[in-house]
C-alpha cells in the first residue's frame, strides 16, 4: 500500500509514510470488509461512512506537515484510521465524531491497535470544532463542507493549518489554508469526493 499507492504517487514526508506502513489498516475496517482494507479505494464502515482511501489520508496528513509537537483536531473520526494516523505525528489528537456509533467503534479500534494512547475521541458536532480543547495547531477534517466553518478558523492558532474538502455535494476541492499574522491564505490541492459534513455549518 505504502510503495505503490502512497510513494509512488508522490508523498515524501518520511514520517507519514512511516507511520502508515506501521499502523494496522484492517483494524479499522469492519470485520466483513476487511478483504479490502489494503485497496487503492474508499471502504464503507457502515451508517453511510466510508474510511477514506490510502492515499488521500497519506496527502491530507502531509499537508499539515505535523513535526511532533501539536495538538490536531481531527473532524469526522469515522472508524478512527485517520485519527490513529495523526497520533502517531502529533502530540495530541482530539478526533471528533458526531454519529455515537461510530466514535464508539473508533474508540474500541483505536485502544485494540494500540493507538489510543494520545488520541481522545469526542461525539459532537465537527462542523463547530471542539471549543473545549482549543485552540488546534492543524485541523483535518474528513468530510465534505459546502464553506470553510468559521468555527474552525476561529478555533485554528496562529501560525496554523487547515485541511478541508470544498464544494457541491459530489465534487470538491481539497483546501490548505493557512493562518499567519491574523491572515488566511487558501489554496487548493486537488479535486476530491468525500461523503457530506454533518452538523450546523455543513449539510442538514
Amino acid at each position: 500500500m505504502v510503495e505503490c499507492q502512497i510513494r509512488a504517487r508522490g508523498i515524501r514526508d518520511v514520517r507519514v509514510l512511516d507511520a502508515m506502513a506501521r499502523i494496522p489498516r484492517e483494524e479499522f475496517v469492519p470485520e466483513p470488509r476487511r478483504a479490502s482494507s489494503y485497496s487503492d479505494e474508499p471502504v464503507s464502515i457502515g451508517w453511510d461512512q466510508t474510511i477514506s482511501q490510502p492515499y488521500i489520508v497519506a496527502l491530507m496528513t502531509a499537508c499539515l506537515h505535523l513535526e511532533g509537537h501539536e495538538t490536531v483536531l481531527e473532524v469526522g473520526c469515522g472508524s478512527g484510521y485517520h485519527a490513529a494516523v495523526l497520533g502517531a505525528l502529533a502530540r495530541r489528537v482530539v478526533a471528533v465524531e458526531i454519529l455515537p456509533e461510530l466514535a464508539a467503534m473508533a474508540e474500541t479500534n483505536l485502544k485494540r491497535a494500540g493507538c489510543a494512547a494520545n488520541v481522545s475521541v469526542v461525539t459532537a458536532d465537527g462542523s463547530q470544532g471542539y471549543l473545549p480543547l482549543a485552540p488546534y495547531d492543524a485541523i483535518s477534517v474528513a468530510a465534505a463542507a459546502p464553506a470553510t466553518p468559521q468555527p474552525l478558523l476561529d478555533q485554528l492558532t496562529d501560525p496554523g493549518r487547515l485541511v478541508i474538502p470544498v464544494g457541491s455535494l459530489f465534487e470538491q476541492d481539497l483546501l490548505i489554508i493557512e493562518k499567519s499574522g491574523g491572515k488566511t491564505h487558501t489554496r487548493t490541492v486537488t479535486g476530491v469526493r468525500f461523503v457530506p459534513l454533518r452538523g450546523e455549518h455543513g449539510w442538514r
